[in-house]
């Protein structure tokens, strides 16, 4: 059984990706939405939620942690990850794979506060890819829309629009630092244009995850939701969410 968790329903696109690869394996998700949105909080408390769910996930006795929360990777990156059973699967170095993969050189990333606060998105994409130029821009506004449904419209295209004026126009690609923005992907696409690629990391962290449990029972397709907060609100968002990312939610 794979494990994954996020600070809400942004995780839910790592989820369908890794749906979309690994259709049979069964899967436990597990949404902390008391403490939503991760990316405002400081790093000490980041870094005791980030021990406390893995934690919790290796209780499940999952096979592996595949992450879908770039906040809780950037600061296991800066400071370390805490002790775990199962093996992780960063999604921070899944990013770097992808854009070594598209051959960018000027890249852009937009993630939580946090996040750009750690460094840990310019550290590793340094460190991967030699002169490569990164630049690292923090998109609040964007996890609670997504959190509360508001993914279509204007308020959403213009909170996107904000976001990428703080990028330079010389842009090659584009990189969704959090599982939250890929939702938001046709506001992107409109506002950058064509010409910039835009990079979800999730998708390389599926194969990471396919790799890695190789020949591992297959298991049922089943796909156990937990979260920390209200559970009926949750349940009606994860139908939602699954079903504009065309994902259908096993019972």
């Amino acid at each position: 059984m794979i494990g994954c968790f996020d600070s809400g329903l942004g995780g839910l696109t790592v989820l369908a990706r890794l749906r979309q690869r690994l259709p049979a394996v069964d899967a436990l998700f597990f949404a902390d939405q008391a403490h939503v949105p991760y990316g405002d909080r400081p790093h000490a408390e980041l870094l005791e939620l980030l021990r406390k769910n893995l934690a919790w996930l290796n209780a499940q006795a999952v096979d592996a942690i595949v992450m879908a929360c770039n906040t809780s990777c950037a600061i296991a990156e800066r400071y370390g990850w805490p002790p775990s059973r199962a093996p992780i699967i960063d999604l921070i170095q899944s990013a770097a794979v992808a854009v070594e993969m598209a051959g960018s050189k000027r890249v852009g990333v937009i993630a939580t506060a946090a996040t750009v606060g750690a460094g840990s998105y310019g550290r590793t994409l340094r460190a991967q890819i030699p002169g490569i130029d990164v630049v690292e821009v923090a998109a609040p506004a964007l996890v609670p829309l997504v959190e509360a449904g508001r993914i279509e419209g204007r308020d959403a295209r213009a909170a996107v629009a904000e976001v990428c004026a703080h990028l330079p126009l010389d842009l090659e690609s584009l990189v969704y630092g959090c599982t939250h923005y890929p939702v938001l992907e046709p506001h992107f696409a409109a506002v950058l244009g064509a010409g910039v690629a835009l990079i979800d990391p999730a998708v390389v962290q599926a194969e990471r995850a396919a790799e890695m449990l190789g020949d591992a029972p297959a298991g049922t397709g089943r796909t156990t939701f937990v979260t920390s907060g209200d559970e009926r609100a949750f349940r009606s968002s994860v139908d939602r969410m699954l079903s504009a990312l065309s994902v259908t939610a096993a019972p």
